[in-house]
């Protein structure tokens, strides 16, 4: 998937201001940004269910080139669209109709997402849990080489979270396609090799999760010594000047354990902890979309 130049306009606002990102195949990609960001706008507008500018092409072509969509490209971006009155499994049956998919292949999906048992049942009475994963189930259904996901841990319970991570990255690891959302940024640490990260519609970032990570001014050495002066001395003779003194000991800021260690040597200082600390994804993510966003590090995301 490849999205070019994506922007949307809500009367004076501009919801997506000229997003272009790349969703390769063999990986899972996090899309991520605080609420309002623009993420679900986006995924509307590369799936033509919104009107706006710019392109996304699906295995090179736009999705309405492509005879039959569902084959190119499988959506979840609500986990309670369904007919009130069908059954999980008829849904399904409708859902792939126009790709010819057989109910064979219905209920091989079902069992896939762990709802066979339910399957005669109204999604109406499907607790969020059991929608995210009938949903899933109908983004999967015609074996898309292509996935796009809006939130699909909304409602899952720990282990669901791990069972739907798991089958993401497997069936990413088919050669395919999949776009996922999510404020839950641990998990998306686990589950994400790349990321694309947006802030007021506006392109953050798109590369890998270590990458973004190591934009992060909270990855640093950790150094506890008996003469921290004299090693930070040191150090800023060096033209190191990234060093902060904390109850912790000091923390120095863009240079290996090795170069540190190195220099407290030098230094003649006897060094009682020396390690490297590492901003998880959500660290990351707070510190460098805060000014692009105006809100505290506290807020929702």
């Amino acid at each position: 998937m490849e999205a070019v130049g994506l922007s949307k306009r809500y009367g004076s606002v501009l919801a997506v201001d000229a997003l272009t990102f790349t969703v390769p195949r063999g990986v899972v990609t996090g899309f991520l940004g605080p609420n309002g960001a623009g993420k679900s706008t986006a995924m509307r507008l590369m799936l033509d269910l919104d009107r706006g500018e710019g392109r996304t092409a699906f295995d090179g072509k736009p999705l309405k080139e492509h005879r039959h969509a569902s084959r190119v490209v499988g959506a979840h971006l609500d986990a309670k669209v369904f007919h009130p009155q069908r059954t999980a499994r008829n849904h399904l049956r409708m859902v792939g109709s126009d790709a010819g998919v057989s109910n064979a292949r219905v209920d091989e999906v079902l069992s896939m997402v762990g709802l066979d048992s339910v399957a005669r049942k109204r999604p109406k009475t499907f607790s969020l849990g059991m929608s995210q994963r009938l949903a899933l189930a109908g983004a999967v259904l015609a074996d898309p080489m292509c996935l796009m996901l809006d939130e699909p841990a909304n409602g899952l319970d720990p282990q669901s979270i791990q069972w739907l991570r798991e089958f993401l990255r497997n069936y990413a690891s088919q050669g395919r396609s999949v776009l996922v959302s999510s404020h839950l940024l641990s998990e998306m640490q686990l589950m994400a090799d790349r990321i694309v990260v947006i802030a007021k519609g506006k392109l953050i970032t798109d590369g890998t999760v270590e990458d973004f990570v190591s934009m992060s001014t909270r990855n640093d050495v950790l150094v506890r010594c008996d003469r921290p002066e004299a090693l930070v001395e040191l150090l800023r003779a060096e033209g190191v000047t990234a060093v902060a003194e904390g109850p912790d000991g000091l923390a120095v800021i863009g240079e290996s354990t090795d170069r540190v260690g190195e220099a407290a040597f030098r230094a003649g200082v006897v060094v009682r902890e020396l390690v490297s600390r590492r901003a998880s994804l959500e660290e990351a993510f707070l510190e460098l979309t805060s000014d692009a966003q105006g809100f505290a590090a506290g807020g929702q995301l």
